[in-house]
């Protein structure tokens, strides 16, 4: 192989011996990857040869079933997911086997009405609450295969924001009784999705709909959801297994439970993920897609996330996926310890919406501004027959000719991109997009030394909150006896070391008529006091 030219703009020799040289591609999937565009040189590509075969071997324990997560002592076996052969207990692989069919019988018995809501009237919608992965796999799963008036429309509890729970259940006011509601919580303990399950079965069962016959629970076998649902005689309950994180839980029941009621297709989901795998598994550098991508990402931010990755989709099916790698790639990289327990401060920002529409958003920066990113455009070959060309123009010309536009305008100014493309888009190719990130995670975190399967900076917030949740109780019970009190009194009666949670909580509670009265001037807090009544 000739020596890798240094990338440069504006010498279009340089980059087409480049581009030969750094483009990735298999032909039975339909995916191309081109990295000619990042600043990957041939001394990088050599000096990782030794990284990167501890890295595969690493990926290798993971896949055979070693403690990938030493805080929860768990293996991480979402690449079992979508291949059960390869776990390493037959038990497991015939579980999950077994959960798929499962998960497609039930889909398939929705739509057709055989399973149906109270009364036996068909399900309309599907109330789905879940938070984190658990929300955002089935959304990505939702806006990339859901078909025009195919399957049933969805609804999300996502968050525990009153209004939006307010709105998402008055669009739903006369159909609360033929809503099938899905809780996902992992762990069967996380607020968010117990808060959403609270405020939906009170008003499913106000719309005189029957609890039971509608709710559906996806937890961990055992967990307190699952006692919950199995006592309340619920619907049906599907397994959400120890070893699979939130944030590569798409290819579990957490995603292929949304794919099965909406009729998509979720045996090629799997399929085009378990290609994927296998092709990500191959043990050397310029052969490997995924290795490609985190060797990228690397050298363009020097190995401590320097640059920020914009991802640029262009197909609207794909505008959530941008939303969906921040959770994958943030989660998994940003840390502050490395597995030697030095700090380290690691991590890699993610943004993004889709193409064209940001060609008159920030590109502009991109191509003119600071030089902190790096773009990754994502292309597909196949247009829809639907939209024809009509007087000589093609939206799916002018489609590609921005995409190509902006990545010359963005190369011209030595602005670092990479491209992945594919045939066509469909559950085969969006599972093999989502495979490729997961294992270029999972390399990354290799190279960098960081646990890619713990999340300490998450549980850190949900401990806080539980805190300030309590302190709430504390200063309520204080002011219970009417008295006036300043907010130094309170903190000092409450022993606390801190003024400032006091007067966040009690601004909370006064706006809310909760029963508490405030006394001076909100712009001078030093000056305010507080009683109940």
């Amino acid at each position: 192989m000739s020596p890798l030219p240094p990338l440069n703009g504006h010498d279009s020799a340089a980059l087409w011996e480049r581009f030969r040289q750094l483009l990735w591609h298999d032909n039975d999937l339909g995916v191309w990857l081109d990295v000619s565009r990042m600043a990957l040189t041939g001394e990088d590509l050599e000096a990782f040869e030794a990284p990167f075969a501890r890295a595969f071997a690493a990926m290798a324990a993971l896949e055979a079933g070693a403690i990938a997560n030493a805080d929860e002592d768990r293996q991480v076996g979402h690449y079992w997911l979508r291949a059960p052969e390869l776990a390493p207990d037959p038990e497991v692989a015939a579980a999950i086997a077994a959960e798929v069919d499962r998960l497609e019988a039930f889909g398939r018995e929705v739509l057709a009405g055989t399973v149906s809501a109270p009364g036996g009237r068909p399900f309309t919608d599907v109330l789905w609450i879940g938070i984190g992965g658990s929300g955002l796999g089935p959304l990505l799963m939702l806006r990339a295969l859901q078909r025009q008036g195919v399957g049933l429309p969805f609804h999300f509890f996502d968050n525990v924001d009153p209004d939006g729970m307010a709105r998402t259940l008055a669009g739903l006011e006369q159909r609360l009784a033929t809503t099938l509601v899905i809780v996902v919580s992992k762990s069967g303990g996380t607020p968010e999705p117990h808060l959403g399950m609270v405020q939906a079965r009170a008003r499913v069962q106000a719309a005189g709909g029957q609890w039971s016959d509608q709710a559906v629970a996806v937890t961990m076998a055992g967990s307190k959801l699952d006692q919950e649902a199995e006592a309340g005689g619920w619907l049906r309950r599907f397994d959400m297994f120890d070893w699979v994180g939130g944030r590569t839980s798409i290819t579990s029941a957490v995603g292929l439970l949304p794919a099965a009621l909406i009729d998509a297709d979720l045996r090629g989901f799997l399929e085009g993920a378990a290609a994927m795998d296998r092709l990500t598994r191959v043990a050397e550098l310029r052969s490997n897609p995924a290795a490609l991508l985190a060797a990228s990402w690397h050298v363009a931010g020097d190995g401590r996330g320097r640059r920020d990755m914009v991802v640029l989709p262009y197909r609207d099916r794909l505008e959530v996926f941008s939303r969906y790698l921040q959770q994958l790639v943030m989660e998994s990289l940003g840390k502050r310890l490395d597995r030697d327990g030095q700090v380290v401060h690691q991590g890699l920002a993610v943004y993004g919406n889709k193409g064209s529409t940001d060609q008159h958003a920030y590109v502009q920066q991109l191509r003119d501004g600071l030089d902190n990113f790096f773009v990754t455009f994502i292309e597909v070959l196949e247009d829809p027959e639907a939209i024809p060309t009509i007087a000589g123009e093609s939206p799916a010309d002018f489609l590609e000719g921005f995409l190509q536009g902006t990545r010359a305008a963005l190369t011209e100014q030595d602005r670092q991109n990479l491209t992945i493309t594919l045939r066509r888009f469909d559950a085969r190719a969006l599972g093999a997009l989502v495979a490729l990130f997961e294992r270029a995670v999972g390399l990354y975190g290799e190279l960098v030394n960081v646990n890619a399967y713990h999340q300490p900076g998450v549980e850190a917030g949900k401990k806080a909150a539980a805190g300030i949740l309590s302190l709430q109780s504390r200063v309520e019970i204080l002011l219970a006896d009417g008295r006036t009190r300043s907010l130094a009194a309170i903190a000092a009666e409450l022993e606390l070391e801190a003024v400032e949670p006091v007067f966040w909580l009690l601004r909370h509670l006064c706006a809310n008529a909760r029963g508490y009265r405030a006394e001076g001037d909100w712009g001078t807090p030093d000056g305010l006091s507080f009683r109940h009544g």
